[in-house]
């Protein structure tokens, strides 16, 4: 028996078996420009010609699954004979979903992986569940960590003892990625160049010069200053998808302060902008999000376990998700924590090497895991006691 791992997120999908390595392709349909009656899926975005102003068709929103037309033609392009090759008769699957998902959400599911994929067992879990069941994996004499696992939709911080989830703890800040790219993108628009159309190439922008400032005020007064002593401008070259496939970050040494450049490239010139925008996460209420801020959700979801657990949730911090990449987010996140913490706790915050896989690592072990058949629901099981047994048996 086989066993398909999957964390099924909102941008990303991470899929591979659990005795080989992890892709990670994108969980979405396009449609181009150009080619406006053709729909492209998850990983044939590499085939669009033109990808200026392409366009998504997403299976979420806000979160969580809802367009299951989309989500159905991704997984049969993911499953079928270009990539995965799946052998249902003979395959078990690890999926993840949301942290309290919808019921409905629960059984469209179930009723998905059984009776129309025919899977022969399944298992449903959070991808945090699957993150901490690495961590404890590796650290194997830690009894408790806490999650933050910041990702498209939402940022999660779940703490969880025993590789058991702390329900009163869980907190769930409404601002991923999607946002961050959304307000790059009316910025720019608003100060330079109109790019709301252009949700791929601003992404890319985002990802390639975006960083998480250490002090925020000083990093504000550098990027107002004139010329060279602006430590914080960067040019950015766009993509013309003929010449330039991809857009880039023009080298320190080449750009031109004063003027325009003879080169007929189209530059984005961002300052404030490369910080502001990664901000969001530590200060929502700055564009009128009136929630916390990663580190203070995390002091406070820690405050809300019992006293003698608290020191084991400091020392175990660990970051997982897209969001966790942008340079700087490990150190402001472990300098924002030790501040709001009393002196005598040790505070740890553990980035992994690969963030946005973390998980997905998490359900390979799992795979691998002697108990792993105690906790999924064959399609047995299923036929048998319908939605009831899942819903028993998965911790969602």
């Amino acid at each position: 028996m086989t066993t398909l791992v999957l964390d099924n997120g909102a941008y990303s999908a991470k899929i591979g078996y659990s005795h080989e390595k992890v892709s990670v392709i994108p969980n979405c349909q396009f449609r181009s420009k150009t080619s406006r009656l053709k729909t492209f899926t998850a990983n044939q975005l590499d085939e669009i010609k033109d990808p200026s102003g392409l366009f998504y068709i997403l299976p979420f929103q806000k979160g969580y699954l809802v367009n299951w037309d989309v989500q159905r033609k991704v997984w049969d392009h993911l499953f079928g004979k270009e990539i995965f090759k799946v052998d249902f008769a003979d395959t078990s699957v690890v999926i993840t979903e949301p942290y309290f998902n919808f019921t409905s959400i629960q059984e469209s599911m179930n009723e998905i992986l059984f009776e129309e994929y025919q899977f022969q067992a399944a298992l449903r879990i959070n991808a945090g569940s699957l993150s901490a069941h690495r961590y404890f994996q590796v650290n194997n004499q830690e009894l408790c960590c806490i999650v933050v696992d910041s990702g498209f939709s939402f940022t999660h911080i779940v703490p969880y003892c025993r590789g058991k989830k702390m329900k009163d703890g869980i907190c769930r800040i409404n601002v991923g990625g999607k946002l961050l790219t959304n307000h790059l993108k009316e910025i720019i628009s608003y100060r330079q160049l109109h790019v709301m159309d252009e949700t791929h190439v601003i992404n890319q922008v985002k990802e390639d010069v975006c960083y998480v400032s250490q002090d925020f005020y000083k990093d504000m007064d550098i990027a107002q200053l004139k010329g060279e002593d602006n430590t914080v401008m960067r040019d950015y070259v766009l993509p013309d998808f003929s010449s330039i496939k991809k857009g880039f970050c023009k080298p320190r040494e080449e750009m031109n302060f004063t003027g325009k450049y003879k080169t007929g490239e189209q530059i984005l010139r961002l300052a404030n902008e490369r910080f502001a925008v990664p901000e969001m996460l530590f200060h929502p209420s700055d564009i009128g999000i009136h929630e916390m801020g990663i580190p203070e959700a995390l002091v406070n979801s820690i405050n809300n376990m019992p006293e003698e657990m608290q020191p084991h949730f400091y020392k175990n911090i660990v970051l997982t998700g897209g969001n966790t990449l942008f340079p700087g987010f490990r150190d402001r996140v472990y300098k924002e924590v030790r501040s709001l913490t009393p002196t005598d706790f040790q505070v740890s915050v553990l980035q992994p090497p690969n963030p946005i896989s973390y998980p997905w690592e998490g359900g390979k072990l799992l795979a691998e895991n002697p108990d792993f058949d105690e906790m999924v629901v064959t399609r047995e099981d299923y036929e048998e006691n319908g939605h009831f047994i899942c819903e028993e048996k998965f911790d969602i």
